[in-house]
């Protein structure tokens, strides 16, 4: 249940058997979700925190004129609501964007964890930095151009998919539709709809049927002037 996540902490460190046997044991149950299900809600007191194994899932918040904002959008490995064992409850909704398959943990087990397992706990706060990295680089792009943005968001999730085995140079499933990318970089769906052509009529991409097939990566990262450093995926020591 915890392989996605225990590929992801040994991209950036060694996490010995004895840390992902006790990172498996905390895990209570498991949780499906169905697509635009909300998996938790802004404001609502938690006493657990969710790690996703299968499927999309965007933290979001919507407005006073009933506008969806995408704020993240997370993939298998991540939790989805780590930070709220510090803070106790989101100040926003966490929101499955297709079938999501959630593995629940317990705080009282990540308490446990934190007493017990330094190292461990530096992973998963390790996790959450990353977390607050990928926002940053999210409000950065907001500055780029409408085929810049849109193109920097696919090179971050093919390269964080790639980490846990579900993408390659060639391509990955994305089971989004039109609207969640223009909710995710602040567009229109008509701009998203506009750039997507261009892209594909430049060979870069196509983004359609729920996959993107990549034709030319390198012109894509070229493109988003996409650096993977903010998303710390070289291997030391932490």
């Amino acid at each position: 249940m915890t392989a996605s996540l225990l590929t992801r902490l040994r991209r950036s460190d060694e996490v010995t058997d004895s840390e992902a046997v006790r990172l498996a044991g905390a895990v209570s149950r498991m949780e499906s979700f169905a697509p635009r299900a909300t998996v938790c809600r802004a404001h609502v007191p938690l006493d657990v925190s969710k790690l996703l194994i299968d499927g999309f899932v965007s933290r979001q918040c919507t407005l006073l004129d009933g506008r969806r904002q995408i704020l993240a959008i997370h993939v298998p490995g991540d939790f989805v609501d780590l930070h709220a064992f510090a803070l106790k409850y989101l100040d926003h909704d966490v929101v499955a964007l297709t079938t999501a398959r959630l593995a629940v943990v317990p705080h009282e087990q990540l308490r446990e964890i934190t007493d017990s397992e330094p190292h461990l706990t530096r992973m998963l706060w390790f996790a959450t930095t990353v977390d607050a990295a990928i926002h940053r680089e999210w409000i950065a792009s907001l500055s780029r151009s409408a085929m810049a943005r849109v193109a920097h968001l696919f090179c971050e999730l093919r390269a964080r998919l790639e980490v846990v085995g579900l993408a390659d140079r060639s391509g990955y499933a994305l089971p989004l539709t039109q609207i969640d990318l223009a909710d995710a970089t602040s567009l229109t769906p008509v701009h998203v709809n506009r750039t997507l052509r261009q892209m594909r009529e430049a060979g870069l991409l196509d983004f359609r049927a729920g996959r993107v097939e990549i034709g030319d990566l390198d012109g894509l990262i070229r493109l988003a002037s996409f650096d993977p450093r903010y998303l710390y995926l070289d291997r030391t020591a932490r």
